[in-house]
């Protein structure tokens, strides 16, 4: 089976959303044959999970506005998260039934990925039973979060690569009170570019979800400009 992934670059979260549900209507109607795998990169912003908790926020609208962040509410499980530049989040645009995945064999796959790419780089990260995502040393690495619409899974992962940490001390992350976020750079103890990171994410995707893959463009997926 074949697939396609694009680098989408650094992308302001709200047009990432939009283009996901947009990418998920088009395989309602038939139009996107093959799973799409969007791997992209965003300027600080605050997600809230449709059943997230707006008390895991810690600090103020005020604050926020002041931080320049924005709190962006959606329809993906879990509760709230931070994203920002140095974090490698990856929206698989994927059918479920076609690729023959229930939604526990989907999130161990997206666990998976995450934990081929820590090794890569000597960063012993596991699973933890209790919760989703990616620990290092007690420390979360990185999370998973999806929706479903019409058979079709969307939203996805997020790993810390090497992005500013003090923004989820303003945040109970995923909603779990004393939870320290890592990233490869700490846990490894030097400087991982996301270049290097990218370089690995081809083979790993191929080999966790046992497809071919094929890269195209991000001009073959972002809306034009008007």
């Amino acid at each position: 089976m074949e697939a396609l992934y694009c680098h989408l670059g650094l992308l302001d979260y709200r047009a990432a959303h939009q283009l996901q549900r947009d990418l998920v209507e088009q395989c309602r109607r038939g139009e996107l044959a093959r799973d799409l795998f969007l791997i992209t990169e965003h300027p600080a912003v605050f997600t809230l999970g449709r059943r997230g908790n707006r008390e895991h926020l810690l600090v103020s609208e005020d604050f926020l506005a002041d931080s320049g962040i924005p709190l962006v509410h959606i329809e993906r499980g879990g509760d709230i998260t931070y994203h920002g530049q140095g974090q490698l989040v990856i929206y698989p645009i994927l059918k479920l039934r076609q690729s023959q995945l229930s939604v526990a064999a989907y999130v161990f796959l997206l666990e998976e990925l995450m934990l081929r790419l820590a090794r890569d780089w000597g960063v012993p990260a596991v699973r933890d039973p209790r919760n989703r995502g990616v620990w290092c040393n007690g420390r979360k690495l990185g999370s998973v979060g999806i929706a479903i619409r019409h058979g079709v899974a969307f939203h996805g992962l997020a790993l810390n690569v090497n992005p500013a940490l003090e923004p989820f001390r303003w945040i109970r992350p995923c909603g779990l009170a004393a939870v320290e976020m890592t990233s490869l750079a700490v846990e490894n103890g030097r400087k991982i570019s996301m270049a290097g990171i990218l370089t690995q994410l081809g083979k790993h995707l191929a080999e966790v979800f046992d497809r071919n893959f094929c890269e195209i463009e991000a001009a073959q997926v972002l809306p034009a400009a008007p």
